[in-house]
């Protein structure tokens, strides 16, 4: 693509990254086969290729943010689908990344826009805050259908994605070292997080105690905290990088206190966030060197179990296994052989789900900020993935996890519960306890 910024624009090192991204693209069209929004609404300007002419035209002219531009960058779910079908390599998500950070600078939202974006970025990386506004969903979820019927859909989505029950106490790890049981053979740094711990707290306990098992000494780091993720896609960047720095930091000790073979994460939307610190921090001469070496120990989960010896339990779970490949995981890091693999190695028969590369519609904030795409994005999902009549579904992120969830009865849960069980770890609770669920 032709560009025509200014030297003086070129300057700044965004705008010079973002004109690179711009002139590799070559408007070939691959993009929009693969980008959920364009298969749903048809519309260019809903496909990445269109949202790149809107970005280009916006930047190269220096303009504020216009409604119409607005809205079709809040449509992208950044699934990051077109960076893997891009035949040129165009780096789509740090674009879209720059035109969300212009929107925040030069884009005055609405009233009601504005307040419940403020509220999400106040409330969900705080996991205090998080899990009174779980207790407070939950005791509204009777409201969602009037809240509807009144037009107030993403206080309705909020309500109706807050969990059937109170979710459980998660244990205090943050500042805490698992040890290795036998002989020590690594020592790895979990991410805590903020939404994983008030959610699903059984996720990073399985992963500590399969870690465990197998001669991996696990560390929460103290100051362990949000990485930033989810206002990063808001476009909210001084609060993201304040977030990042505060977890490099705390990475960081450990790194020199004891040393890290690994930092691994639980949750791929931040795992995909966490490994492009160096690129968000390259221009902190504070940080640029911390954050580099943290995103190149960054691995997600299934990456790390995969380089390890698993030791199956004696009778394998049998289970037919639904996998749901989170965007994140597939697109933006690439892992996508791993968890399949270490499924089907320990017993489960593990299934594809047909359009397997569209999003289910979580996306960060997005299944409340754009409620009704992401719904019609979480039925699509559901109905490919009931028709292989699974056991249980199995996905990577838990919002990926939460979104599926709220739209079928079969049990979700994570890759790294169904790996703990099946290496001598207990059932995960979403499967019940009985032998007749065990047997499928």
């Amino acid at each position: 693509m032709q560009t025509s910024f200014s030297l003086a624009q070129l300057m700044d090192p965004q705008t010079a990254e973002s004109e690179k991204i711009l002139r590799a693209c070559v408007h070939c069209g691959f993009c929009t086969a693969t980008c959920p929004t364009y298969v749903l609404l048809g519309d260019e300007l809903d496909s990445p290729r269109g949202r790149i002419y809107l970005i280009k035209e916006m930047l190269e002219n220096e303009r504020p943010a216009t409604k119409e531009v607005v809205k079709h960058i809040d449509r992208c779910l950044s699934c990051l689908s077109c960076m893997t079908t891009c035949p040129s390599g165009v780096h789509y998500m740090h674009l879209v990344d720059h035109a969300r950070e212009h929107i925040e600078q030069t884009y005055k939202r609405p009233l009601g826009d504005r307040l419940i974006r403020g509220l999400l970025a106040k409330v969900l990386p705080n996991p205090g805050l998080f899990r009174l506004a779980v207790v407070g969903g939950w005791l509204g979820k009777p409201f969602v259908p009037a809240l509807r019927a009144l037009g107030l859909k993403r206080l309705a989505a909020m309500l109706r994605l807050t969990p059937g029950r109170l979710p459980p106490p998660s244990g205090d790890h943050i500042g805490k070292t698992f040890p290795a049981l036998g002989a020590k053979r690594g020592r790895v740094a979990l991410l805590a997080g903020c939404i994983g711990p008030v959610l699903r707290p059984s996720t990073n306990d399985a992963a500590i105690r399969l870690l465990n098992r197998h001669g991996i000494e696990v560390t929460i780091a103290e100051g362990d905290a949000c990485c930033g993720s989810l206002v990063h896609h808001m476009g909210r960047e001084e609060q993201a990088l304040a977030q990042a720095r505060r977890l490099i930091d705390a990475w960081t000790a450990e790194i020199e206190r004891g040393g890290l073979d690994a930092i691994l994460i639980t949750v791929s939307g931040c795992g995909t966030t966490i490994k492009d610190y160096g690129f968000m921090l390259r221009e902190d001469k504070e940080y640029a060197d911390k954050a580099a070496r943290v995103s190149a120990l960054a691995r997600d989960v299934t990456e790390y179990l995969a380089t390890l010896a698993l030791s199956p339990s004696a009778t394998p779970p049998g289970l037919s296994v639904a996998y749901h490949a989170a965007c994140s995981l597939q697109h933006g890091q690439k892992v996508v052989h791993a968890p399949k693999d270490l499924l089907s190695k320990l017993g489960f028969v593990v299934k594809d789900v047909a359009e397997g590369h569209l999003c289910c519609g979580s996306a960060g904030t997005y299944n409340i900020l754009q409620p009704d795409l992401a719904n019609r994005l979480r039925d699509r999902k559901v109905a490919n993935i009931e028709r292989l009549q699974p056991d249980v579904i199995a996905a990577g992120n838990i919002g990926c996890m939460t979104q599926i969830a709220s739209g079928t009865a079969i049990p979700v849960v994570h890759t790294v519960e169904l790996i703990d069980w099946a290496t001598g770890g207990p059932m995960p609770e979403q499967l019940g306890r009985t032998e007749e669920v065990r047997a499928g």
